[in-house]
């Protein structure tokens, strides 16, 4: 995988999340792809699970922002600002691992969100 390689790929899941295409997890996830929205969730396991999931926040407007900051071999860390509502209600930052298989899809997708104003500390305070 290389950057532009990426990019088509993140570009695709946007446009996808974006126009509730449930029916591009297919082309952008392999069959038995895991899915989790942060590192220690239970992963989403297949196309599915997958379109199920998606389904959750259909109907949102959003903008977003990707670029990737590293890309080795079949790995890349994808950097995201996302901002949704019209006008905005909510903005997040995201970091996403992707793991691709050798036909270009997503076989392991890993969240990391964070929210302003929300603590993401190991104090127990």
């Amino acid at each position: 995988m290389d950057r532009d390689q990426v990019m088509r790929w993140v570009d695709g899941y946007l446009d996808a999340w974006r126009n509730e295409d449930v029916t591009a997890v297919e082309r952008l996830f392999t069959e038995d792809a895991q899915y989790r929205t942060s590192p220690y969730e239970e992963a989403k396991v297949g196309h599915e699970a997958i379109k199920a999931f998606w389904l959750v926040d259909a109907g949102e407007v959003f903008r977003a922002l990707a670029e990737p900051f590293a890309v080795e071999d079949q790995q890349a860390a994808v950097r995201v600002e996302v901002r949704c509502g019209e006008p905005v209600h909510q903005e997040y930052r995201d970091l996403w691992l992707l793991k691709f298989a050798n036909d270009g899809r997503v076989r392991d997708f890993e969240e990391w969100p964070y929210w302003p104003g929300r603590p993401y500390t190991a104090s127990e305070e």
